[in-house]
């Protein structure tokens, strides 16, 4: 991930119990203020999980981090979107990222996609406009 400053990490638990590692970005006020960013694009990879507690495999592993670098890095040349947050745990990473057109999305993460292996990804979508997500990420973070 770029500017390491820019994000922090919280442990919190799943449903279940198991540890979900939440990771979040700082310096999204521009975002925020922004009215045309109210698209929440959830993106989730639901893979095997290590019998030591839901974290993937470090194969898994570092194609997921291959991909977050990808994203923020297309990202960060032309900022049609921001990515906001990652959940990963339990089976499961989340990314989460605040939009202003889920067409212009999907491009982008063609792009940064690209020169990965095809992903079993799942994507999901819907008006946002309080940052609800967001919200409710940060006060895991305070409570954690």
């Amino acid at each position: 991930m770029s500017k390491e400053s820019e994000w922090w990490t919280s442990p919190t638990e799943s449903e279940d119990g198991r540890l979900i590692m939440v990771t979040g970005r700082r310096d999204i006020s521009r975002f925020i203020s922004n009215p045309r960013f109210h698209i929440r694009v959830e993106i989730s990879w639901i893979y095997d999980d290590s019998p030591d507690g839901g974290m993937p495999s470090d194969d898994i592993s570092a194609i997921m981090e291959q991909a977050t670098d990808s994203l923020n890095e297309v990202l960060d040349k032309d900022p049609v979107a921001v990515m906001t947050g990652i959940y990963t745990g339990a089976g499961r990473r989340d990314w989460v990222f605040y939009t202003l057109s889920t067409n212009i999305f999907t491009k982008k993460l063609n792009q940064a996609l690209s020169e990965l292996p095809l992903l079993p990804l799942q994507i999901y979508a819907e008006n946002d406009p309080r940052w609800a997500e967001y919200a409710e990420m940060k006060e895991i973070s305070e409570i954690s």
